[in-house]
């Protein structure tokens, strides 16, 4: 069955090339864009990534857009023109210029090492500079087309990271029903997708810390396809969540050879194990939902990095059988000195980061007043009319 899903994604990308050049050659084609990716790095290595496409036109999110509409915008994110072949350049603040070429799915990534750093956006987050060189026959190279892309670079009293899932972690996407996940990820958008309740206000503690500077990294680690990277990017600014690399998949089918699961698996192990070795002296914070493999993910992110991980928080998503999943592996990770906690709510979270010292004692009055809030707040109604009906994280 893999070697077929590989010619097959060959043969896709063949023809979908083939179409996006000949419109190229009538002018039928939409103007490029570059698309930043959020990544991280440290003083000596930045990581820097992006994709070229074609501008479909995906306009800004808004409450009032109709079912049509988001569902149209959601077509546009996965119809993308990618540019492969294109030359790039990557151009540090230290007045180098470091070449780099987009792939077949349009994607380009660099791993640098600076001689010295730009002055630093909203503290944490370094610009790097990228500019279009020349785009592949027979598109033509449109004039100064750069952007900026961001780079996390934690500060060295940074008391611990956090990572993250964003699906029924932070965003009600509701993973186990595949009928309504499908009806909030293709007619929801950004301003009308829902967070946990209290979620916003315990992401802002953990990223406060201890010792009130509000400098713990955030990292953001998904099975979500590249193609929704604006969507989730807006929805974090929009709730005031705190920014952080999005480490999103690319959806290509030779990339699914081993299944859809232990490609969800590798995937996010990998993002996360490249995280831990990026930053040796860093602890981290770990949470995740019930919904999927979250918590034997964490299991093995322990084993194979003892005495890196602080704390677990695990979202119960009020399914019995991956609950008990879940206080099994709590209970295997006794010996590993890791508390995993399946939670109910964002308080629950907040309390126990409180009595371990990863928060202020004050964080969890703040995060029940914003669950209480959100709790009050009306909601976006149900595409079937029945309310959001969802579990909490709340």
């Amino acid at each position: 069955m893999a070697p077929l899903l590989s010619k097959l994604n060959d043969w896709a990308e063949r023809a979908d090339d083939a179409l996006t050049r000949t419109r190229a050659r009538l002018g039928l084609l939409h103007p490029l864009q570059l698309v930043p990716y959020r990544s991280y790095g440290t003083p000596e290595r930045l990581y820097v990534k992006g994709r070229l496409l074609t501008d479909k036109g995906i306009s800004e999110a808004d409450p009032a857009d109709s079912r049509w509409h988001n569902l149209l915008n959601m077509y546009r994110r996965f119809d993308s023109n990618e540019i492969s072949g294109a030359q790039l350049s990557v151009l540090p603040a230290d007045g180098s210029d470091h070449t780099v070429v987009s792939d077949e799915e349009g994607y380009f990534t660099l791993n640098l090492a600076p001689k010295a750093l730009p002055e630093p956006v909203d503290y944490l987050w370094y610009p790097v500079e990228v500019l279009l060189r020349r785009a592949p026959a027979p598109f033509p190279t449109p004039p100064a087309l750069t952007t900026r892309a961001m780079v996390l670079i934690p500060p060295p009293d940074a008391e611990y990271g956090i990572i993250s899932d964003l699906d029924d972690t932070v965003i009600q996407t509701s993973a186990t029903d595949l009928l309504r996940m499908a009806r909030t990820v293709l007619l929801r958008n950004a301003r009308s997708r829902l967070p946990f309740k209290g979620v916003a206000e315990f992401y802002r503690q953990l990223q406060l810390g201890r010792n009130g500077k509000r400098n713990n990294p955030f990292f953001y680690v998904s099975s979500s396809p590249w193609n929704l990277y604006d969507l989730l990017e807006d929805f974090l600014h929009l709730n005031e969540i705190p920014p952080g690399p999005l480490l999103l998949r690319d959806m290509a089918l030779k990339r699914k050879q081993a299944g859809a699961e232990s490609e969800h698996h590798g995937h996010k192990l990998k993002e996360i194990d490249n995280l831990l070795l990026t930053y040796p002296k860093l602890p981290f914070v770990l949470i995740g939902d019930s919904g999927q493999e979250d918590a034997n993910i964490y299991r093995e992110v322990v084993r194979r990095h003892p005495g890196r991980v602080l704390a677990i928080y695990i979202r119960d998503v009020n399914l019995p059988d991956r609950a008990a999943m879940v206080q099994k592996v709590s209970e295997e990770l006794h010996n590993d000195k890791v508390e995993m906690l399946l939670v109910k709510d964002t308080v629950q979270a907040a309390q126990h980061a409180a009595n371990t010292g990863l928060v202020f004692q004050a964080a969890v009055p703040a995060v029940e007043q914003e669950k209480q809030k959100d709790e009050a707040a009306p909601e976006a109604a149900d595409l079937d009319g029945e309310g959001s009906g969802e579990p909490v994280m709340q």
